[in-house]
């Protein structure tokens, strides 16, 4: 599932052609996603101009100028694909609709943008954006992790007396909002902590550490247009290249990419998830 770093890939592909602009139409191919789409959501699109193009965690937010903000959810396999004539030449010329091009916005300045899903898991929301904050997919999340709520003060706050494993308390998205699996295992690994440790066991110093990595991390992914493992592509249709930078993740029996470490990168299993660490370099005490 597309993480935080390829989600605002993902965004800032779509804010030249989408932000500012008005959807001219919108073709809506099936009923439902992973839920039903909102009642009338093709006529409640057509002729909205985009004032805002915004993400809150896995999460694309359209600030329409209806009053309305279109939520869009990738998903396991979800894409959004910009494709058409725009000024100053060809763009990514789209094909006749596809047998997954479930949602297709027509732009009045020339793209379109096509969400595409093959396995159906994304999903489409229309909400008031005046409440949007209280949209049952947002209501319980936590700080962005780029942001400045998200700091040492307050993942010691909620890791405070918790005997959860540090891998799962970051993975709560109450805790910290947006990240998945391969960003929480490469985050451990530069902050040199098990991801058995529990979470209440931490240092002061150690969240600390474990904060500025994880920042560290994403920004390294978002710079390189985030991580293409199966399903995922940029706005452009391009790859990401984020994986050819994984130290831990996906890399059992490899060598550890810490210089001087001579461990071997490990997996093990987490609540059902595959948690890729190096038993030396990540060894506390």
């Amino acid at each position: 599932m597309p993480e935080l770093p390829e989600v605002e890939t993902v965004r800032r592909g779509l804010l030249p052609v989408l932000e500012g602009q008005r959807i001219a139409s919108a073709e809506v191919r099936r009923p439902d996603l992973r839920w039903p789409f909102p009642e009338r959501m093709a006529e409640r699109l057509a002729g909205a101009r985009v004032e805002t193009l915004a993400r809150r965690s896995k999460y694309l937010l359209a600030g329409l100028d209806t009053g309305e903000t279109l939520i869009i959810h990738l998903g396991m396999s979800g894409r959004l694909l910009i494709g058409a004539e725009v000024p100053g030449g060809f763009h990514h010329a789209p094909p006749l609709p596809g047998k997954h091009d479930h949602v297709i916005l027509h732009v009045e300045a020339g793209p379109t943008i096509t969400f595409n899903d093959a396995r159906r898991f994304g999903a489409m929301d229309l909400w008031p954006t005046a409440a949007i904050e209280n949209h049952r997919l947002l209501a319980r999340l936590g700080p962005e992790p780029l942001g400045n709520g998200f700091n040492a003060e307050w993942l010691g706050a909620r890791f405070a007396g918790r005997r959860t494993p540090v891998k799962a308390a970051l993975l709560d998205q109450a805790n910290v909002a947006g990240l998945g699996n391969i960003y929480v295992c490469e985050a451990l690994w530069r902050a040199h902590l098990p991801p058995i440790a529990l979470a209440g066991s931490l240092a002061a110093a150690e969240i600390e550490r474990l904060v500025r990595e994880v920042r560290a991390v994403l920004e390294d992914a978002i710079a390189a247009g985030g991580s293409s493992l199966r399903d995922y592509r940029r706005a452009d249709g391009e790859l990401g290249y984020f994986q050819h930078s994984f130290a831990v993740y996906g890399r059992e029996g490899e060598p550890c990419r810490t210089p001087g470490c001579e461990g071997t990168v490990a997996r093990i299993v987490q609540s059902g998830r595959s948690s890729f660490h190096c038993p030396i370099c990540q060894r506390r005490g």
